[in-house]
């Protein structure tokens, strides 16, 4: 069965009515700290050097980064602007994690201000990083490792050898020892390979590569890593049929690994450091949209006022976000499936295609579950498509606005219009 929407269709309706029109986003605050707390449970106390770094990427709100501030939780960047939620949201310092790619100069100021653990893509952003700081390096850098034929990837990021992201071994040892050479005195280690994966073994094997990785540079280098940062991609079950990630079993796994290689090869303590977005907030938020046209030709079809400029997982992916009619939820489906369409001048603006859902008349409520992490944070503004409000469902069942829907205005603020020519015939 799908996990139950937390509003009932009266608390929905109250939401529209007052003044909250659809599309909207909707978080649940409770629900996803006690995911936090969760995650926590499993980690800290088998490794008390444990830091969990938001993906900011996932859901890039500053009021949802304090929630996660307040739980203890630091943050991945890849961005200036991801720096910046940081700062407002309270989140500095070694809490903070720079993980991006092709990285210009004002990013590396940026995270130098911060405070932030740089973790460099590639050896050739050395000299770069280096200049951009005047002339030095940060007492603390890690380097981004990228397994290549050695492991297997996933569908969202692919083959590790054909994506851009990281360092070969050969050049990360040869950064360890350049860094090393100018001055860095503490290294971190890290890596990113699979996004979304449900299995358990994955995630422990990454760990247990970066271990053994790790005790392999202190043998050849003399460089002793003191931070091993597993990366996120821990995946959740967007289909009914799929079970959730257990993270105390893999906790429990992770730490057999450690005392198997971390404590003989004289690593210990080493800090455990992970960057989860999706896993944290992705169970916990939904895409509220309403039915507003129907088509029947060669199959049928469901219009409604959200399109894929608000949740382009279905598009870019192919992915599968379950539906819920509200006020239908217990109604058998419809004779004939359906694709649920969006109104941007796209094909495959769809949510769901030939999907088994009840009657769905214009006006309907539609909830498109699991969309609280790399939902708003994709939306565009394609065809002028304006990008909708996201609220906030408080613990005490009150809710806030806690980004505005975009106006017309606000999209042609960037244009020069007082400097338009006058149109003539």
């Amino acid at each position: 069965m799908p996990r139950p929407f937390p509003l009932t269709l009266p608390q929905t309706e109250t939401l529209v009515a007052a003044g909250h029109p659809t599309p909207f986003h909707l978080y649940d605050e409770a629900a996803i700290r006690a995911n936090a707390r969760a995650l926590t449970a499993a980690f800290a106390p088998r490794f008390p050097a444990f830091v969990q770094h938001f993906a900011v990427k996932a859901t890039p709100n500053p009021f949802l980064l304090r929630i996660l501030a307040s739980e203890g939780f630091g943050a991945d960047c890849s961005s200036l602007a991801e720096l910046r939620l940081c700062d407002l949201a309270g989140i500095r310092g070694r809490l903070i994690m720079l993980t991006s790619n092709d990285t210009p100069d004002e990013e590396f100021v940026e995270a130098a201000r911060l405070g932030a653990i740089i973790n460099l893509d590639d050896l050739s952003l050395v000299d770069p990083l280096r200049a951009a700081l005047g002339g030095h390096l940060p007492d603390t850098l890690s380097f981004r490792y990228n397994p290549g034929p050695l492991r297997d990837g996933n569908a969202i990021i692919g083959k590790p050898e054909e994506a851009k992201y990281g360092l070969t071994r050969p050049q990360l040892f040869e950064a360890y020892r350049r860094a090393a050479a100018l001055g860095v005195t503490t290294f971190g280690l890290h890596t990113m390979v699979v996004s979304n994966e449900l299995d358990p073994a994955y995630h422990v094997e990454t760990a247990r590569m970066l271990f053994e990785l790790a005790a392999d540079i202190l043998r050849e280098t003399g460089i002793r890593i003191s931070f091993v940062n597993t990366g996120g991609g821990l995946g959740i079950p967007y289909r009914p049929d799929q079970r959730p990630l257990d993270y105390d079993e893999i906790a429990r796994a992770v730490r057999a690994a450690y005392d198997a290689i971390i404590v003989p090869a004289g690593l210990d303590p080493l800090a455990l450091h992970m960057e989860c977005g999706r896993c944290i907030t992705g169970p916990y938020g939904w895409l509220v949209t309403r039915a507003i046209r129907h088509k029947d030709t060669y199959r049928r079809y469901v219009g409604v006022d959200a399109c894929m400029a608000d949740l382009m997982r279905p598009a870019l992916y192919g992915a599968y976000h379950h539906i819920t009619v509200l006020g239908k939820e217990d109604a058998p489906p419809a004779p004939a499936p359906v694709d649920v369409v969006g109104s941007l001048c796209e094909n495959n603006d769809k949510f769901a295609i030939q999907r088994l859902l009840p009657p769905i008349a214009d006006g309907d409520l539609l909830v498109l579950h699991d969309a609280g992490a790399h939902g708003h944070a994709m939306g565009f503004n394609y065809n002028g498509k304006l990008r909708h409000a996201e609220l906030l469902l408080r613990p005490d069942g009150t809710v806030v606005e806690i980004r505005r829907a975009e106006t017309l205005d606000d999209l042609f603020a960037t244009l020069p219009l007082a400097d338009l020519p006058a149109f003539s015939v």
